[in-house]
């Protein structure tokens, strides 16, 4: 008889357990998501009113072929961007980002 009011007060409680943690898990789910919109911030300078899109293409472009075959000024942009890192794993893969260019087989290739 005390096994059977015991085992009905555990049952019970393991009920009333859940239905109290049903609503608080409903309720982090339900949180709702806050979306805030403003202008950008721009400061004096951000913008140029000379700026081109186009122009800006044409002298990534230039910049680009100046690196594939100026090997003076790869190697010295490569110094000015990859020196500064202390870290050998980054800084080597800051070497390897002028890869993409062709830059290390002709700088390899003119030793």
């Amino acid at each position: 008889m005390i096994i059977n009011a015991a085992l009905s007060l555990a049952v019970g409680i393991a009920q009333l357990a859940t239905i109290v943690t049903i609503p608080m898990v409903h309720a982090q789910q339900a949180r709702p998501t806050v979306v805030v919109k403003h202008r950008p911030i721009v400061s004096q300078g951000d913008v140029s009113e000379s700026w081109d899109a186009r122009q800006n293409v044409i002298d990534s472009k230039r910049y680009e072929q100046l690196l594939r075959t100026n090997p003076a000024c790869r190697r010295e942009r490569m110094r000015i961007e990859c020196s500064s890192i202390t870290d050998p794993q980054l800084h080597q893969s800051c070497i390897a980002s002028f890869d993409r260019y062709g830059l290390l087989a002709v700088s390899n290739a003119g030793r």
